[in-house]
């Protein structure tokens, strides 16, 4: 059996499946009793959620940086660390079975690191947050190992 784009790329397989639906009505080749416009929504909405997904463990996994490169406080840092592992592999998770999706997350960076920053600013402990993301997407974000280091702790 030939591989199709379902099986090495959802997303893709989402979009041309709801254009190849919405062609088929254009057309008229339709059963009276198949609904396709809303077939090729359903389909569609299908790949929307792995954007989604993405959007919302990005925010997750910037939130997460910030509290362990902003915050002199030892005692979450294991839970902190544990968070941005889970959401990174999640995000390759994604990216894996969507391969078109590859560029989407340096698309949505710069709105999701503000949202992470404004979630993260309701943490009393963190230090100053930076104003931009101070982080390479692939190089680190994304990194297996890469994890920031936290400010020098001050003596009282």
């Amino acid at each position: 059996m030939p591989t199709t784009a379902y099986q090495t790329d959802f997303y893709a397989w989402t979009q041309e499946q709801a254009t190849a639906l919405r062609r088929i009505a254009e057309l008229r080749i339709n059963l009276p009793e198949v609904d396709l416009e809303n077939v090729a929504e359903e389909i569609e909405s299908m790949g929307r959620s792995d954007r989604l997904e993405i959007n919302s463990r990005l925010e997750v996994l910037l939130e997460h940086l910030l509290k362990l490169a902003c915050s002199a406080d030892t005692d979450p840092r294991s839970g902190w660390r544990r968070t941005v592992r889970e959401q990174r592999r999640r995000i390759l998770d994604c990216l894996s079975d969507s391969p078109s999706l590859r560029t989407y997350p340096s698309s949505i960076l710069e709105r999701s690191y503000h949202r992470a920053q404004e979630n993260a600013a309701d943490d009393t402990s963190l230090g100053p947050l930076p104003v931009t993301c101070p982080w390479e997407l692939d190089a680190q974000i994304l990194a297996e190992n890469w994890y920031p280091s936290a400010p020098p702790t001050t003596m009282t």
